[in-house]
This record gives C-alpha cells, sequence and structure tokens, in this order.
C-alpha cells in the first residue's frame, strides 16, 4: 500500500500521471492506507536533512522507544549491527522526473497471465476465499487483485529487513516521520509477536511486509491469525494474508454484496463538472442525469451511493465507482490502482476490459515542472488553486473547471497537454 504519486516500487508506489486525481474525500476516509501508508512516505511532505550521525540519531531514538514501552532487550536485538542501507537510501531518493500514463499502468498491471493466474488461485483456494467471505463479507476477487498487486501472489514479498530499512528512513530526514513511527511499530511487532523473530521481518525497501504488503503500523492493528497456528504469519500463510487483507477491508467500511463499480457511458448533456470523488448521489439519480451503466445494474443497488469518476476526461473511460472503491482507495491511496484493483476482478469473473478507447492523443501531464506550470498560469489568470506545489489536488482541480467553464469548455477537470496548451496561447 503506497505513496500514490511517488515510485517505491511499482506495486507500492503507484507512480501514474493520475494517480493525484485521488479525492480528497478518499483522503478523509483513509488517514493512513494499509501498505501504501508505507508508501504514502514518498507522498508527504519531505523532512528537513539529517543533522546528527547514525549513532546519534539511533541513541535519541532508543530514549524515545523505551518511553515508549519498548524493551531494552527487544532493541539491543532489533539494531545489532544496524548500519544505515545505502541502497534503501538511493532508492528513497529516485523520483521519476515523468510518471505513466493511466492507460500504460493497467496495461502492465491487468495482463491475462495476471488474470489466468488469479482464476486458477480462485479455484484452488476456493474453500479459504469462501470462509473469508462469511467471516469479512469480501468478494473474492478483489482479495485476489490485491493479492496480485501487492506480491504477485505472494512471490514477490521483498527481502530488506524492516528494522534497517526503517530506520534509514528515520535518520535520513526525507521521511522521518514515516520512518519513526513505523520503526516504532515494527520494534512492538518484535516484542509482542513471539513468534517471529529479526530474520522474519522482512519486506520492500519501504518497510511493507508480507503478501499484502502491510506496513508495520497496519499489521499491527489488523493483521489476523487465519489459519489458527496462533501466529499472524503474513509472509509464508495465504489464510493470514488474505484474512489480514479482508480485516483491513472490513473495517475500512467494505460492504457486502456491493461491487467496487463498472465502467459506463454518459449522455451528451451529462454535466461533467459532477464527475468527482468528492460528489455522492444514488445509483437512481445518476441515471436520470444521463449516466448509463455498460451492464445491468441490479434493481437492489439503485439506491446505493455512487459517484463518477472520470480519470482521463470526457473522452476517457467514465466509471461509476461505489463505496467499496473508496475502502480500496484505503487500502492504496491512488485512484489508478483502484482502477486496477476492480478490472483484475472483473477479468476473473471473464468480463470484458475497459471498451472506451483512452485519449491518447491528449495524455494527461505527468510530470511536476508541467503541473507546477498549469497552476501558476491559472493562478495568473486569477484561478485559485491553492498552493502552486505541481500537485494535482482537489484545488487545482476546482480550478481548472473554473477556467473550462470560463473558455466553454466540457469541466471535466482534466489536467491535459491540450489544456496546457490553451493557457499558454490566451
Amino acid at each position: 500500500m503506497i505513496m500514490p504519486s511517488r515510485l517505491l516500487r511499482l506495486s507500492l508506489g503507484v507512480s501514474v500521471c493520475v494517480a493525484a486525481a485521488t479525492s480528497a474525500a478518499a483522503q478523509a476516509i483513509a488517514p493512513e492506507t494499509a501498505a501504501s501508508s508505507a508508501t504514502d512516505a514518498g507522498g508527504q511532505q519531505q523532512d528537513p536533512a539529517p543533522t546528527a550521525s547514525f549513532e546519534q540519531w539511533l541513541a535519541d531514538f532508543r530514549q524515545r522507544a523505551l518511553a515508549a514501552g519498548i524493551e531494552a532487550t527487544t532493541l539491543d536485538n532489533a539494531f545489532a549491527g544496524v548500519t544505515p542501507d545505502p541502497s534503501v537510501q538511493a532508492l528513497d531518493q529516485q523520483q521519476p522526473e515523468f510518471t505513466r500514463y493511466l492507460w500504460e499502468y493497467l496495461d502492465a498491471r491487468v495482463t491475462p497471465s495476471a488474470i489466468q493466474e488469479g482464476q486458477q488461485l480462485l479455484i484452488s483456494q476456493h474453500a479459504l476465499f469462501q470462509k473469508l467471505r462469511q467471516q469479512y463479507g469480501v468478494d473474492p476477487g478483489i482479495l485476489t487483485a490485491i493479492w496480485s498487486m501487492e506480491s504477485g501472489y505472494g512471490k514477490q514479498i521483498g527481502d530488506f529487513y524492516v528494522i534497517r530499512s526503517l530506520a534509514t528512513l528515520a535518520h535520513e530526514g526525507r521521511r522521518t516521520t514515516y520512518g519513526n513511527t513505523q520503526l516504532l511499530a515494527a520494534l512492538q511487532i518484535l516484542q509482542t509477536e513471539k513468534s517471529i523473530d529479526r530474520s522474519q521481518l522482512v519486506g520492500s525497501w519501504a518497510g511493507a511486509m508480507g503478501q499484502t504488503q502491510f506496513i508495520p503500523s497496519t499489521y499491527r492493528d489488523y493483521a489476523v491469525d487465519e489459519d489458527g497456528d496462533q501466529k499472524r504469519d503474513v509472509w509464508n500463510s495465504n489464510a493470514d494474508a488474505l484474512g489480514s487483507a479482508a480485516n483491513y477491508l472490513k473495517q475500512s467500511n467494505w460492504t457486502s454484496a456491493v461491487p467496487w463499480g463498472q465502467e459506463v457511458h454518459l449522455s451528451a448533456g451529462f454535466d461533467y463538472a459532477q464527475a468527482d470523488l468528492t460528489i455522492k448521489k444514488t445509483v437512481a439519480e445518476w441515471q436520470r442525469l444521463g449516466v448509463a451503466p455498460r451492464k445491468p445494474i441490479a434493481p437492489a443497488l439503485a439506491q446505493q451511493q455512487a459517484s463518477v469518476l472520470l480519470p482521463t476526461g470526457y473522452r476517457g473511460p467514465a466509471f461509476l465507482v461505489f463505496d467499496n472503491f473508496r475502502s480500496i482507495l484505503r487500502y492504496n491511496n491512488s485512484t489508478a490502482y483502484a482502477l486496477a484493483v476492480g478490472l483484475l476482478a472483473d477479468g476473473y469473473a471473464g468480463e470484458a476490459g475497459v471498451e472506451q478507447p483512452w485519449p491518447k492523443d491528449d495524455p494527461p501531464l505527468n510530470s511536476t515542472a508541467q503541473i507546477t506550470e498549469l497552476q501558476q498560469r491559472l493562478t495568473d489568470k486569477g484561478f485559485d488553486v491553492g498552493v502552486v506545489d505541481g500537485v494535482l489536488g482537489t484545488r487545482t482541480r476546482q480550478g481548472i473547471r473554473a477556467f473550462q467553464r470560463s473558455q466553454q469548455l466540457p469541466q471535466d477537470g482534466y489536467a491535459s497537454t491540450s489544456l496546457l496548451a490553451r493557457l499558454r496561447a490566451t
């Protein structure tokens, strides 16, 4: 679970140019994502550069950990021989100049081979998935898709010593808040989970662990012993890993028997300003406003709240997404990630992929420099975007819509190449 707009690693940090389309509403329900929070480190404001040596930092951290209830023996064991990890420092400092387009990301993650493997696992693990459905109410396809996205169905869990990685991040200055918080949680795991020793505490370079890539605080609070062996083993036990993911989704307000969403068609007169995750209406209301589902929606869902999502503007695919989409966003606060999970789950069920073509002739802005220029030009023309920071947030999309309205353009809030060209020309 990740930092949406930063590349930690593909399954952790979803580095795609639509990542910033994640709504303020989603962030409001997701103060911490499950794995991506590990990755959310990348989305945080950078902390000042370190002023103390690693040894000085460690001595100070030790005192804070002791005050927080971590025992001296736990600290001695965890930090024996630990030094800063240069590879973690290098990975943390790598930021791509340009990010992937959404369709490229989906093409790489929602593949025929991933769908086929997921279908096979849904059959071979049928009893487990049915147990989890009954216990947590989460659709097996969604759990399988998260399993695919996070670790390639358990095959890529990482081999970094989590204590060393988090200590490196906590000391180096860029991610001190995240590093310190998660390092303390990792120490709590070592102290309380007697079945886990330091050799087992491995994960991604950002500290996400196991087949479902839980950051330490998420493991501490949501991991479960699903197979009943007195261990919460998200590394080696499929049952524990998937049960923990199901528990996390349930605690993130997952609603049984409600889909994540589906692709829809919008009528010619649809008000694109309504296409935003912050705007909710019932399915029946959306249908009256010109939203036509690509496949029939069960009558029982007519009064369910949903939002219209246009991740690449009015010319691209449109989706009607339910609150369960927001539960996936809490797992990883990236619109691209949540769409990939939903589309993978659909693929397991034999459904076709996205029907409406992507607007590849008018791609979204995909660099911080481009987005900063867009924000500055909007600001110079009197349109409020909030802080000019190179991040596509809610205020920037509102500013885009205001400019589009002034130009008599569809108000979809899409930060596209053509929009920047128009701003340069006016």
